[in-house]
């Protein structure tokens, strides 16, 4: 089903409805990530102070390098962990549309769903954002106490968080709230892997701004799939 989802999510890449959300996901997650780097910069200066040695980038002076060509060496490779957030701040933006696309051209039978408000979705949007970051800071004591396998979990944690918050928020266009986090409950495993299968390619830096337009197209493609499976009556 998930396999599925994502092969049908490719087959449209064609369509130029589709073509558009997608470049225009990938201009707002580059500047979205431009401005979370820039954020972390500003944050490490103010707490580390004005220098510092990383692995594999050097000796970096944060606001120095902010604006100079470093940045964009840096930026790539901070993209691995700052991408997570991305994905999960473009979704209140973008995922209407994306799912309008999907649901045209795969689901024309099914009457048109009504768009979220977008202050609902924003507020969801900043809630799952929140947790997100809180859960990922926890996740560094996890990631010292067991550095083998540091890289799995963060793929399972924020394939986890991931998963429902972009779940939720395709099924809810249909269900409400309430509908959509039963679903979700009901299908709590399958999304959690769907989930995972979104954050691994988060890790890969220049890849990664493609995944969260291709992610919420799968996910719309999810949600059809599972209510298309379920018990009638």
């Amino acid at each position: 089903m998930i396999l599925r989802s994502f092969l049908l999510t490719l087959g449209q890449l064609g369509d130029p409805r589709f073509r558009k959300v997608l470049f225009l996901g990938i201009g707002l997650g580059f500047a979205l990530l431009v401005a979370f780097f820039a954020a972390l910069m500003w944050l490490l200066n103010a707490t580390l102070g004005p220098e510092a040695t990383l692995p594999f980038i050097g000796e970096v002076t944060w606001l120095d390098d902010l604006l100079s060509w470093t940045a964009l060496i840096s930026m790539i490779v901070l993209s691995v962990f700052l991408m997570v957030p991305v994905a999960s701040a473009i979704t209140s933006m973008f995922l209407d549309d994306v799912a309008d696309a999907v649901e045209e051209q795969h689901y024309s039978h099914l009457p048109k769903a009504e768009r979220v408000p977008f202050g609902d979705a924003l507020r969801d949007t900043v809630n799952f954002l929140g947790v997100l970051i809180g859960a990922n800071i926890f996740a560094l004591i996890l990631y010292v106490m067991f550095p083998p396998f540091a890289l799995f979990i963060f793929w399972g944690l924020n394939g986890f968080l991931l998963g429902r918050e972009y779940f939720t928020l395709a099924a809810m266009r249909r269900e409400g709230r309430a509908g959509a986090k039963a679903l979700r409950k009901r299908h709590a495993g399958k999304i959690w892997i769907a989930g995972t299968l979104m954050a691994m390619p988060l890790s890969l830096p220049l890849v990664n701004l493609v995944i969260p337009i291709l992610g919420a197209a799968t996910f719309t493609h999810l949600y059809h799939q599972i209510q298309a499976r379920a018990p009638s009556g």
